[in-house]
């Protein structure tokens, strides 16, 4: 049995195009092959910069908001985003059930490890990596961080120099586009996937606030995630559509991953 959970949360980006995830989510989870649709009532309003996080006190009430929804399913979730943020109660729920046993793979052009400190525009989703090992105010990080051993990422191509630093202390794992079947070697279940659309080649599937060139050709992400065994939880986050209806190309390409997701 699979559930999906949609989480249309817009505040942890800073983009003019932000407010666009909110309807992204919601299309993206009709697509998604499930037993049932759960959507979290998240805030739709922003709010003040607090401790250098934008929209901190919405982003900490959607969060629980999120755990709230959880504890209520018993399936396997795939969540849909909104942006990245949303990811972070369902990967603490996962790493409850599995301990340490349990293997993100993070896949984002981006590596997600900014802190308050290195990023200005104070916009989380560039910061959920480093909140998952446990790097985040109250109300944002987990109760049990993930540890560096726990997290691969996979297709990142745009972290700047202060993030670079971050991944070499902490040893966590990295491949880009070209390695990216890499992620492969050696990965044992249980794993949970984590999907940031900005991976994809933007050429193709454009719909995201920060695409960036030189992405992954949709079929190539399809294949390897087919390829993975013993996925226990997945999300697929940032879809930022433009206008009202979907491209079908892209609504395409968002409907078979989630079929590989859910197989």
């Amino acid at each position: 049995m699979t559930t999906v959970l949609c989480v249309p949360q817009w505040q942890g980006s800073a983009s003019s195009r932000a407010p666009r995830l909110m309807a992204g989510a919601r299309r993206a989870a009709e697509l998604i092959p499930a037993d049932a649709v759960v959507t979290v009532p998240v805030l739709e309003t922003a709010g003040e910069k607090v401790a250098g996080i934008r929209a901190f006190e919405a982003l900490v009430e959607n969060q629980r908001l999120t755990g709230k929804a959880l504890a209520g399913i018993d399936d396997r979730v795939i969540t849909i985003g909104g942006d990245c943020a949303v990811d972070i109660a369902p990967i603490a729920a996962a790493h409850a059930r599995y301990g340490d046993a349990l293997t993100v793979l993070w896949i984002d052009a981006h590596p997600d490890v900014y802190s308050p400190q290195t990023l200005p525009s104070g916009a989380f989703h560039g910061m959920v990596v480093r909140a998952l090992l446990g790097d985040a105010p109250a109300g944002l990080a987990p109760e049990q961080p993930l540890t560096p051993q726990q997290v691969i990422i996979a297709g990142e191509r745009a972290g700047d120099v202060s993030e670079h630093e971050y991944l070499a202390k902490t040893g966590l794992r990295r491949y880009g586009v070209d390695d990216l079947e890499r992620v492969l070697d050696g990965l044992r279940g249980p794993v949970y996937v984590h999907i940031d659309l900005d991976v994809l080649e933007p050429t193709v599937f454009g719909a995201t606030c920060y695409p960036e060139p030189d992405g992954v050709p949709p079929q190539r992400l399809i294949d390897l995630v087919s390829q993975m065994n013993d996925i226990v939880g997945a999300a697929i986050t940032e879809h930022a559509p433009s206008g009202d209806d979907l491209d079908p190309g892209e609504a395409e390409v968002i409907r078979r991953l989630g079929t590989v997701l859910t197989r």
